[in-house]
């Protein structure tokens, strides 16, 4: 199937945060592949270590990527009676990770975020 090009009208974008690994993109774009690798640790008493990090000790980073699944191609005949796509005031509060918010048109997109939080609280002891 080819694709006649159409052009996006917005009448505004507001976008309060763009976080790790994302993109926000006005326009036609060929391909997007983001990576986002994320370690965090949270400790209620922060005390760190020199050799913490290494990300070869947590399976999440090394696993394989699983493919996306080959559907059956479809036959189809799509007419467009205007040549415009039109859109109003467009209002994202965040995207974050590997993500992103785009007007137009993208041919492929292979996004990665790969994110291992660690939380070590203190037991016993109330709230502060």
């Amino acid at each position: 199937m080819t694709c006649v090009p159409r052009t996006s009208v917005v009448r505004s974008l507001k976008v309060n945060i763009v976080g790790f690994g994302s993109a926000v993109f006005v326009g036609d774009l060929v391909d997007f592949s983001p990576v986002n690798y994320v370690f965090a640790v949270q400790r209620e008493i922060p005390v760190f270590y020199g050799d913490e990090g290494q990300l070869s000790a947590y399976p999440i980073y090394s696993a394989p990527l699983p493919k996306a699944r080959q559907e059956p191609a479809v036959q189809m005949d799509v007419t467009n009676t205007s040549p415009v796509i039109c859109a109003g005031d467009v209002r994202v509060i965040a995207i974050s990770s590997a993500s992103m918010v785009q007007l137009g048109s993208v041919r492929s997109i292979r996004a990665v975020a790969r994110v291992k939080n660690i939380r070590q609280l203190l037991r016993g002891l109330p709230p502060k």
